[in-house]
């Protein structure tokens, strides 16, 4: 058999490549698609990698500069945008994959990098998820606006046409994180209408304007500071260095390092604005918080510093900046003790100063006039160094501790943590606290917790006061901090839309610490009109909402709900009657449910029409109760049926000399009460309606609005992040709740009452009755009691 083989043309016969060429051509290949519109477009997505870069340089300081940690950050981001980007573009060549692999290899390395340096900072997965694919598509619709512009076949028109698209679209996803409603009730408190005739005028010039005194600014310190020169070269005054080593245990090789000192040899470092004259003078030292260790917080209170100086203090700003928080250190253990402990050592040092002839403190200070001013956790380190020994002995270096007095503490938005399971618990000592409703850092008002644990001697006229302040945050008190109240990047996720300027809110600390150092130290009692009503002060302060509380050691109390768990009993014997108002004895809780320390008569009360049925004639302001020997029966000097009210019964509770003769003194009502209503959502107001109806021995009535002395306002609703799905998914869910319930001290004067019923006589008060008007309403009453002008 004749076989006849054809043969084969090459182009019949079609030979793979080996493996290694096919790739090498792919590899060849690997930029094909990415076009010039593509490479343009990459320019989008590198801005997004140098914010978020500049953003973690932010975050993380090294001590070199912020302009130095920048330029380090957003070049290491953008070698690891260029590396990563060509070897994922690589792997997608050799995959054959038809597509801009370069730009898709930055894509990727763009969203897996802002999800890892959120996830770095603490947010969780679904947060840095959402940021890190919000943030890349915000990219490449800017890299697309920029690709069109860059297309040389189009002509103009149409290149600027085609970008307005991506670039819309851009806008627009930027936008939409901020597009929302709070969630809660959107009511304003308008400032302007706060304002009450009746205020008082205060007799004094405004306490935030420089006073007369000229002052000079010089530092102390060790002499030998890596950082600073202030403290170390060009110091003023040497000082020397303590041993905190019985408290530390926790401190890095690497703070040693940064430092250049380790425990054992902690620095007593301070900046000083001191008085001209001969003296002497109150002392004041100012303390910062906790902030990244790299970005010093002691030259952040010049502001305070100054304008004591020039109204008679010296001002001392204290230098605990190697106790802060470092991303790269961590923080020192037992932190809070050794800021108060480091407090009383400045004072021991300046002591050491003023019995030396050579330098500037010589016989300048009185330490019988110490006042304690505290930022953060500066401001729980004041209240712990007025209340040393419930932490510290005398053995430990504070043998002389007795020899100064600290009169006055004030804290601008401190913490209140356990420390060895204690709490300060204040004794005779002034006490102020400062809070902003917007605050992101300490977003509880924990200074309401220290205020409720102050206790003064009966007669004293030592007084504690407390400033709730809408708009204000967290750290513009501090010069040094910025303008957000986390640590970049997630400081980007708060919200600064009801955030005041920061001159208004520093405007607002200057004028209470000095009026509070005044009143204080200097005896300018007049201030003290201030601290009792926010509105005697309206002039010299910013526009926006204040809520405060004041008590003093002339207050009577009548009610605190302390006494025991029946809600229809008070002090010394009285009893409580609810009519138509739910009630219910509660402790004060703050935004994350926690005890503020304190207990109060919760009343909520229907609308008027749910009443009708069992409504009688409204009887007059004024007028005949029953008869006085009736009058300890339960009904026997409240408001008739068909009014909601809550009554307070005197009269078993007066039997005391002690009782008589403050009843007989006193100048009028005082109590704190929270406006609740924004947890209510049948209501058509923010604000209840309110009288007061007093009885007196003899049955004379007289009713009073509560709004002839000061009007009930709505609560701040806080805005802290920047879309409510962040609410309680960042900084461990604390934003969840945009209102806290704090109090308002109301001062009702007897004087009106008596000008309304001259026949009621207030020295003989046996019932006090909260009557509510029409519309339901929900309210918090504390601390029922009768002050003394």
């Amino acid at each position: 058999m004749n076989i006849q083989i054809e043969a084969l043309s090459p182009e019949r016969l079609q030979v793979k490549p080996p493996l290694r060429q096919r790739m090498k051509a792919r590899m060849a290949a690997t930029y094909r698609y990415d076009t010039l519109f593509w490479q343009v477009s990459l320019f989008g997505l590198w801005a997004v990698v140098l914010a978020a870069f500049t953003l973690t340089a932010l975050g993380l300081p090294t001590g070199f500069g912020t302009a130095a940690d920048v330029l380090m950050f957003t070049a290491g981001g953008t070698i690891a945008m260029a590396l990563c980007a060509n070897a994922i573009a690589l792997l997608l060549a050799i995959a054959g994959l038809p597509l801009p692999r370069l730009y898709l290899g930055a894509w990727l390395f763009t969203a897996g990098a802002v999800l890892t340096i959120f996830r770095y900072a603490g947010a969780r997965w679904d947060v840095s998820t959402a940021v890190a694919l919000f943030a890349a598509c915000a990219g490449t619709l800017a890299g697309f606006t920029a690709g069109f512009l860059a297309k040389p076949r189009l002509r103009t028109r149409r290149r600027l046409a085609m970008s307005l698209l991506p670039a819309a679209a851009c806008a627009v996803l930027l936008y939409l994180p901020l597009l929302h409603t709070s969630g809660s009730k959107p009511a304003e408190p308008d400032a302007v209408e706060t304002a009450a005739d009746g205020s008082a005028v205060i007799q004094a010039a405004n306490p935030g304007l420089p006073g007369p005194a000229a002052y000079r600014y010089f530092t102390y310190g060790s002499g030998n500071d890596r950082h600073r020169d202030e403290y170390g070269q060009d110091a003023g005054l040497l000082s020397g260095s303590v041993d905190a080593s019985a408290f530390i245990s926790k401190w890095s090789k690497a703070r040693t390092s940064f430092w250049g000192f380790d425990p054992q040899a902690l620095p007593v470092n301070g900046r000083v604005w001191m008085p001209e004259g001969s003296g002497p003078f109150p002392l004041v030292l100012l303390v910062h918080g906790n902030h990244l260790m790299e970005d010093f917080s002691d030259e952040g209170y010049a502001y305070l510093g100054e304008l004591l100086a020039s109204r008679g203090f010296i001002a001392v700003s204290v230098d605990e900046n190697f106790l802060n928080y470092s991303a790269w250190t961590g923080i020192p253990d037992n932190d809070m003790k050794v800021r108060a402990w480091l407090l009383l050592k400045h004072l021991q040092q300046i002591d050491q100063f003023a019995a030396d002839s050579s330098t500037p403190f010589y016989n300048k200070v009185d330490f019988d006039r110490i006042g304690l001013v505290g930022h953060s956790r500066g401001g729980q380190a004041v209240a712990m160094a007025a209340d040393p020994l419930r932490w510290f002995q005398r053995g430990d270096s504070l043998g002389n501790i007795d020899k100064f007095h600290i009169v006055s503490v004030a804290a601008l938005a401190p913490t209140d943590k356990l420390v060895d399971n204690n709490q300060a618990r204040l004794s005779n000592v002034n006490y102020f606290s400062l809070q902003g409703a917007q605050d992101g850092d300490v977003s509880d008002f924990y200074g309401d917790r220290q205020y409720s644990r102050a206790t003064f001697d009966k007669g004293s006229s030592k007084f504690k006061a407390t400033l709730y302040v809408d708009g204000a945050n967290h750290s513009q008190f501090n010069t040094s901090w910025g303008h957000y109240d986390a640590s970049f990047p997630n400081g980007i996720l708060l919200s600064r839309s009801r955030i005041m300027d920061e001159d208004s809110q520093r405007q607002i600390a200057k004028v209470y610490v000095s009026a509070f150092m005044e009143a204080t130290l200097h005896g300018q009692s007049e201030y003290t009109k201030l601290f009792q009503d926010y509105r005697n002060g309206l002039s010299w302060l910013p526009d926006t909402a204040y809520f405060n509380r004041y008590q003093d050691g002339r207050f009577t109390v009548l009610a605190d709900y302390q006494e025991d768990r029946d809600k229809n009993t008070i002090r010394g014997g009285g009893t409580a009657e609810a009519y138509q108002v739910q009630l219910d004895e509660e402790q004060a809780k703050d935004r994350d449910n926690s005890t503020k320390n304190e207990r109060g008569a919760v009343l909520e009360w229907p609308k008027a029409a749910q009443t009708q049925a069992t409504e009688q004639t409204p009887r007059q302001a004024t007028g005949q109760a029953k008869a006085p020997e009736q009058a300890d029966s339960p009904d026997s000097s409240g408001p008739v049926s068909g009014e909601p009210s809550y009554t307070l019964h005197l009269r078993s509770a007066g039997n005391s000399s002690q009782f008589i003769y403050a009843l007989s003194h006193s100048s009028g009502l005082s109590f704190s009460m929270a406006n609740l209503n924004y947890q209510l959502q049948d209501t058509q107001t923010d604000t209840p309606d309110i009288s007061l109806e007093l009885v007196d021995a003899n049955g004379e009535k007289a009713r009073l609005p509560l709004a002839d002395f000061m009007p009930v306002i709505p609560l701040p609703v806080s805005k802290f992040t920047i879309n409510p799905w962040l609410n309680d998914k960042i900084e461990g869910g604390k934003y969840k709740e945009a209102t806290e319930p704090v109090f308002q001290t109301y001062r009702v004067d007897f004087t009106p009452f008596a000008a309304q019923n001259p026949a009621f006589v207030p020295g003989q008060l046996v019932s006090i009755a909260f009557i509510f008007g029409e519309e339901p309403g929900k309210v918090m009453l504390s601390t029922i009691g009768l002050y003394l002008d």
